[in-house]
């Protein structure tokens, strides 16, 4: 695995995502030496899905895209239905893209991205009921396990987090790609 010593990767989330989706990605980033700071436009501790729970290092309203080297947005149909409706989470998230940034993108978390209008003309996949919205988006949409598209990274559902957590830190390792725009 890639080593990605001294990068920062904020994990942008809400209450209602997919436990798994934010647990293993964090463990492999925070195991390839970066520092992860879950980033959220709720305050206090947060719940996962399934019954996780973790405490939220920063309001997104306080940090911006600059003080990051990569981004991580894990799914679950309550987190991204409520972050695409946060007008900072959104701004958020698409700076990363007018940035260069690393991104990673699982399950429903697609749904931020579509509304940040960041993925016209780009490959990506993600869980199979969002094919259609990524579509009319202007994406041009696959299924499989892990996609990769100038430092887009997405997978479709838990059982890919292997193969999206191995690529989502070489992304980042490889830092600011000249193809991720807004």
């Amino acid at each position: 695995m890639a080593e990605i010593t001294g990068r920062s990767v904020a994990f942008l989330l809400t209450d209602g995502y997919e436990d798994s989706e934010l647990t293993e990605p964090w463990s492999a980033v925070t195991a390839a030496g970066a520092s992860a700071t879950l980033v959220s436009p709720a305050t206090g501790t947060i719940e996962g899905k399934n019954g996780h729970s973790q405490s939220v290092d920063k309001a997104v309203a306080e940090v911006s895209a600059d003080d990051f080297d990569a981004l991580v947005l894990p799914g679950g149909v309550v987190n991204a239905d409520h972050l695409r409706m946060s007008g900072e989470a959104v701004a958020f998230a698409k700076r990363f893209f007018e940035q260069g940034k690393p991104v990673g993108v699982i399950c429903h978390g697609a749904w931020i991205l579509i509304e940040a209008d960041v993925v016209r003309d780009r490959e990506i996949t993600s869980y199979p009921s969002l094919r259609t919205d990524l579509i009319n988006a202007g994406a041009r949409w696959v299924d499989e396990e892990v996609v990769t598209d100038q430092g887009l990274v997405s997978s479709r559902t838990p059982d890919d987090l292997p193969a999206f957590c191995a690529k989502v830190v070489e992304e980042i390792s490889e830092g600011v790609h000249a193809g991720q725009h807004a």
